[in-house]
């Protein structure tokens, strides 16, 4: 059913007034369970239960004695709050749930799906048993089979065509372990050709706060929002995208009597709770942001002293905001410039500050820029490293910042370390194998047409292909790849194949492709399209609730989850996958060489030992199974906004919840984590810390390095580098090594161990040493408002690449077409053509999209369940009513939306509201099943096909991808609608 959303001053409905439909063409309550097989009875008794009601989960009629239950903790799947799960079993059964009381972030609540969550593990619409497609048409196979086929296939395709044309797409559903061990696996097949879904989500984040200040993650906590004055959030709806982190933002603004001020082209739930409401043009973040610092300069409201002490060329930024005056940002955004005096003001004085964001600001082709400018904002203000301040971003998966973080993405390796040689010596070292057998893994690249032969070792240490572009990479002429060939076969756990751009070019892709297995519990859009005929694999994967494992929330927070039941059907676990997929490859053995595998099963707890071992350059090293698992039970101890257990407890002492990395050196130093980064105020051994000094010590005369500004107790008192052997053998302080950890530093660094660092040194030694004198290894440097390694070094507009402002594109024109990740990208010629053929007035509508409440991601796994499918009966448009009515659109209609690619539509219903501006329109992007009008049920395997299917999105979604990372641009492009 489509549920209004009324714009303006939201109402207090009856609760069947929510639960209505809109029109005679939505199914009634009995229709949908009949239709969907469900007990008539099974949904009846929520109309009896009160709003606000609470009672414990109980099984209901069953004749399980009490006495038998065991609970169980895991963590909710659908977003990075990171929401305890408890759960009671019986029998290996799982027959209640609770959303955990004790949970410092959750605190016994859950949302929509948080509390149906238990229906992911019951659903008989997940995948049973291996399967593969033959003439197209499913057929079931063994595991034995499974493996044998794609593995042969796998050799084969690798023999003739080389390593990179087989592209492995990982999962932020991932535990962080699964998501090490498929990183590793990939280096072992010898690619980095790695990816996961925060390439479509934050790959823009990390690469815009890493660059400013040293790290690509949430600087303080959801929990820490409960401190903050004033809070911006730009391109964000935690209202229905992250439920549970509203409790901690309203409590903020109730508590604090917060200023909360919401900045978006859409009136959203979350625009509904806000102080201020601050509607602008997708696509116009860098506009409203400098029109804002134009304000804070041209009123002295910036911190002087905090900028003079810790920030890095803040004259660049004034010299580009300057041009932002208050009649040029109105007329490229639509924002008057006294709201933004008003939004100025507060945020500079009415401290402590903090900033949210989420895919509003990330999916641009400017998304880096976007991010990169919103930390300028934090820094002249003075707000971060303290409570109540910093960036606090909010990401989508359960484990996004964590499969990021353990190195699934197609720049890194875990733990962020580079793919250059030292990295990739690094990693050798851990994982007891030769760097040189690595490096004969990867492909040598031929020159060919114009392209640069790249030698095994230069092919190691390039970036691969992004998931945003990987059909591209199938599709394009040979000599535009530039890799030994194009993608020849597609590895893809846990990804949703309607989650990218330009959909009718991904199904040309698919079809194309001489493999496509697809992992997941799930057959997701990548194999229910109408494109593949044989040579498709589904291998039916549990969730994560039913494996053990860590998860890294949002605010870096790391929590372990054990197995709730036993994998349904014949579902085996990722670690089970993917040992069994080396055992026929043959590196199992070196694979798995310090992780014990029991009844073909990886050990999770070895493989965060191994994680533990060496990832020192993030602070992963301190958070050990056993300290992790001490969290989880002791839940209760930690405040609920310090998020600090008490210092005298015997278990959690002193600890902050979930061991927030960095959390450095070994699990017996017991670092407490770092609940806030960049915080100068507490030791380091208290979780303190400065900006990272990565960037170097000096640039064009001008120190890099902290001035006057240290962490609390620091042995030095002021700015200094990053820690080496070599600075410590200068500091004297090489003599508070002990002999083990000198022999280690020795045998690594063999001729020179003056380079050894504090991000190698696999004895922990020069990490433990830092800490005993107060300073943070990775030294104490500035952040960088002029981040001269990209390609805007300071944030520059540039106008979407299917701008409705043709007028604009001249004087803010998108980057010059240039290769990035292997592949030209050609949108400033796209650009260019849309201008020249009047795309603006043929498409008149601004096109966005994002989150419902009821479904998440892709949408398989929730469209799945009848309970939340029950919510959400159809895809839709939010239309203007102005626009509407002169369509002739009716509310609850069927209508076309028609992208200017590829002769796209998509067939959704109507919604006519005035949450979206005239001219503005906006899609979820949770459906599929549908593709341009026809409905694609039968493609799916008989009995797996989700109760819910629509169109996606992206089906009408265009090109445009952010230079840095390859981000797509779904927030901002054009259609035109019209009624079906």
């Amino acid at each position: 059913m489509l549920t209004k959303r009324r714009s303006g001053v939201a109402g207090r409905g009856s609760h069947q007034a929510l639960a209505a439909g809109l029109t005679a063409h939505t199914l009634d309550r009995r229709g949908f369970l009949r239709k969907s097989g469900l007990a008539a009875g099974g949904l009846a008794a929520l109309g009896t239960m009160r709003l606000g009601a609470v009672r414990p989960a109980q099984a209901a009629g069953s004749s399980a004695d009490p006495a038998q239950a065991v609970i169980r903790k895991n963590i909710c799947t659908h977003c990075s709050v990171g929401c305890t799960v408890t759960a009671e079993v019986v029998n290996g059964v799982w027959v209640g749930q609770e959303p955990s009381w004790a949970s410092p972030i959750n605190r016994g609540a859950h949302c929509a799906k948080g509390a149906a969550i238990r229906e992911l593990v019951h659903s008989d619409r997940r995948l049973r048993y291996p399967m593969k497609i033959v003439n197209g048409e499913w057929q079931r196979v063994s595991w034995d089979q499974a493996i044998t086929e794609i593995t042969d296939k796998l050799q084969a395709i690798r023999a003739k065509n080389g390593a990179d044309s087989v592209y492995w797409l990982g999962s932020a559903k991932f535990t962080n372990e699964a998501s090490y061990l498929f990183r590793k696996f990939a280096a072992y097949w010898g690619t980095n050709n790695v990816d996961h879904q925060a390439r479509i989500c934050h790959s823009t984040t990390v690469a815009g706060v890493a660059n400013t200040w040293g790290y690509g993650a949430q600087t303080n906590s959801y929990n820490d929002i409960r401190n903050a004055k004033t809070m911006i959030i730009l391109g964000g709806n935690p209202a229905e995208a992250h439920p549970i982190s509203m409790q901690h933002v309203l409590s903020g603004k109730e508590i604090n009597r917060a200023n909360m001020i919401v900045i978006d082209p859409r009136f959203t739930r979350t625009a509904a709770h806000a102080t201020e409401y601050v509607r602008i043009r997708s696509g116009t973040d860098i506009p409203v942001v400098w029109g804002i610092l134009w304000h804070i300069f041209q009123n002295g409201w910036e911190d002087k002293a905090f900028i003079e002490q810790r920030v890095y060329a803040m004259d660049d930024v004034r010299k580009e905001v300057a041009k932002w005056t208050p009649d040029e940002v109105e007329r490229v955004s639509g924002v008057p410039g006294e709201q933004l005096k008003r939004v100025a003001e507060l945020f500079a004085k009415e401290k402590p500050a903090t900033l949210i964001w989420c895919m509003g600001a990330t999916q641009h082709t400017v998304g880096t820029a976007n991010v990169r400018a919103l930390c300028i904002l934090c820094l002249a203000t003075g707000n971060v490293g303290k409570p109540g301040t910093g960036a606090n971003i909010f990401r989508g998966h359960t484990n996004v910042q964590g499969a990021t973080d353990l190195g699934l993405d197609v720049t890194t390796l875990p733990l962020y370390y580079g793919l250059v040689e030292g990295g990739w010596k690094h990693w050798a070292r851990v994982w007891e194998v030769e760097y040189d057998w690595l490096q004969s893994r990867f492909d040598e690249v031929p020159a060919s047409a114009g392209r640069k032969a790249r030698s095994r070792k230069e092919n190691m240490e390039t970036p691969g292909l992004t998931s945003t572009r990987w059909f591209d990479a199938v599709s394009l002429p040979p000599e535009q790849v530039d890799q030994r060939t194009p993608l020849k076969a597609m590895m893809v756990f846990g990804h949703g194949g309607n989650t990218v751009t330009r959909m009718p070019e991904a199904v040309k892709g698919m079809a194309e492709l001489e493999l496509l297995v697809v992992a997941d519990p799930h057959p997701t859009t990548f194999a229910a399209m109408d494109a593949r005929r044989d040579n498709t694999y589904l291998l039916p994967i549990c969730t994560s609730l039913e494996m053990d494992g860590s998860r890294t929330a949002s605010n870096r927070t790391l929590q372990w989850g054990e197995q709730v039941v036993k994998p349904a059907f014949e579902s085996k676990n990722d670690y089970e996958v993917i040992y069994r997929m080396a055992v026929k490859l043959g590196f199992a053995e070196s694979l798995f060489k310090n992780i014990k595998v029991v009844d073909g099963i990886p050990v999770a707890e070895d493989l965060l030992r191994e994680i533990n071992r060496g990832g020192w350059s993030t602070g992963y090293s301190g958070q050990s199974p056993e300290r992790l698992k001490a969290h989880m039970k002791n839940q209760h101890k930690f405040d609920l906004v310090t998020l600090r257990a008490p210092k005298d407890d015997p278990e959690v002492g002193g600890d902050y919840y979930g061991l927030p990395w960095p959390c450095w050196g070994k699990p017996e130093l017991k670092h407490p984590g770092t609940h806030i980064l960049y915080n100068t105020s507490l030791h380091v051994k208290e979780g303190g810390s400065t900006f990272r000094a990565r960037f170097g010590t000096e640039r064009n005369g001008q120190t890099l390095l902290a001035e006057d500004s240290f962490t609390k107790d620091s042995d030095l008192t002021d700015g200094y580098p990053e820690f080496t052997f070599g600075v410590f053998r200068k500091l004297g302080w090489d003599k508070d090594l002990t002999e083990a950890e000198l022999a280690t530093i020795k045998r690594i660094g063999g001729n020179n161990p003056d380079a050894v660092s504090w991000a190698t040194d696999l004895s922990g030694g020069i990490q433990r040493v830092c800490l005993d004198h107060g300073v943070i290894p990775f030294g104490n440097g500035k952040a960088r408002a002029n981040a001269w390694n990209l390609p805007d070094p300071v944030p520059v507009h540039r106008e979407p690449v299917y701008s409705p402002r043709p007028d604009l594109v001249a004087k803010y024109p998108t980057r010059p077409d240039e290769r990035q990740f292997r592949m030209p990208n050609v949108g400033f010629s796209v650009q260019k053509a849309a201008v020249d053929r009047g795309i603006a007035k043929q498409f008149p509508i601004i096109l966005s999209s994002g989150r419902l409440v009821e479904y998440e991601g892709g949408g398989e796994e929730t469209r799945s369940n009848p309970w939340l499918a029950e919510l959400q009966q159809d895809m839709f448009v939010e239309v203007n009513t102005q626009d509407a009515a002169e369509r002739g659109i009716k509310d609850g209609q069927f209508v076309w939306v028609y992208g200017p690619e590829n002769s796209s539509k998509a067939k959704v219903k109507a919604l006519v509201t005035d949450r979206v501006a005239k001219g503005v329109a906006w899609m979820p992007f949770h459906f599929s099943g549908w593709f341009q009008g026809k409905d694609m049920r039968d493609f799916y395997p008989k009995g797996a096909d989700p109760v819910v299917l629509g169109e996606s999105v992206n089906t009408v979604t265009t090109y445009g991808f952010d230079p840095v990372t390859g981000m797509q641009e779904t927030k901002v492009t054009l259609c035109q609608i019209s009624a079906a």
